[in-house]
């Protein structure tokens, strides 16, 4: 790592200090460029509304490293919205990560882990897989919002995740925002959108979302609200 891990909750509230006031473009901006250059990626699911930070980060840097986990279990239209939205932004480094072979035979050799332990196959799927693959960087962008509910309700801009810094530049805009970016910039939507899925994960756990939070449709009828990712990593 490029600095003592030791430091990084000091670290992320000095950046939370200098950047409180800043502009999503320039807060974005900082990070790649000033704090970060060259140790930092962009985490994306390229779901529901994952186009509005991927292109934040295409006019700033587009060679900024963008991780995606492809856990073997999402839907066929991620993988074209994908391919989609790399073409469209010019996103210069996907980098599509997928889970340990040897994991996968062991643990779930039949591919139904997630019905009987969701936590379990996220942990192989996901987190596993994405610690790997952040191994080599110091801060990590993702594109959560307090609206999406659930332990994300009161999200800061930065945070620390183990020895690394966070950075949660959409986490004060309101859905409103989101769909104006959309429109304003001409940006295609995730396939499913139309079918009222507002959060788009793997296909078992996944359902057009209810009322309630955005996130609603992520294993519904469980307690379970994150993969892990945030709060295993």
């Amino acid at each position: 790592m490029g600095h003592d891990h030791h430091q990084t909750p000091a670290r992320a509230a000095a950046l939370q200090a200098s950047y409180a006031s800043s502009t999503t473009p320039e807060l974005l901006r900082a990070m790649m460029t000033r704090e970060f250059p060259g140790r930092l990626a962009v985490v994306s699911s390229f779901g529901a509304e994952s186009a509005v930070i991927l292109h934040l980060v295409s006019r700033i840097a587009p060679a900024t490293p963008v991780i995606f986990l492809d856990t073997g279990k999402l839907f066929g239209q991620t993988a074209a919205y994908r391919q989609q939205l790399t073409d469209w932004l010019g996103l210069k480094d996907v980098r599509v990560i997928v889970p340990n072979a040897g994991d996968l035979a062991k643990r779930d050799p039949a591919g139904d882990l997630w019905r009987r332990d969701p936590d379990a196959c996220c942990a192989i799927r996901k987190v596993a897989p994405l610690r790997a693959a952040l191994a080599g960087f110091d801060a990590w962008i993702t594109g959560r919002k307090s609206f999406q509910g659930g332990a994300r309700a009161k999200l800061p801009v930065i945070e620390t995740a183990g020895k690394m810094i966070k950075i949660n530049p959409l986490t004060h805009w309101p859905v409103q925002w989101i769909d104006d970016y959309y429109a304003a910039h001409a940006l295609p939507r995730h396939p499913l959108h139309e079918f009222g899925f507002t959060s788009i994960g793997c296909h078992p756990c996944t359902v057009p979302a209810g009322q309630g939070d955005t996130r609603s449709g992520r294993w519904a009828g469980t307690d379970k609200t994150e993969c892990g990712i945030h709060t295993h990593l």
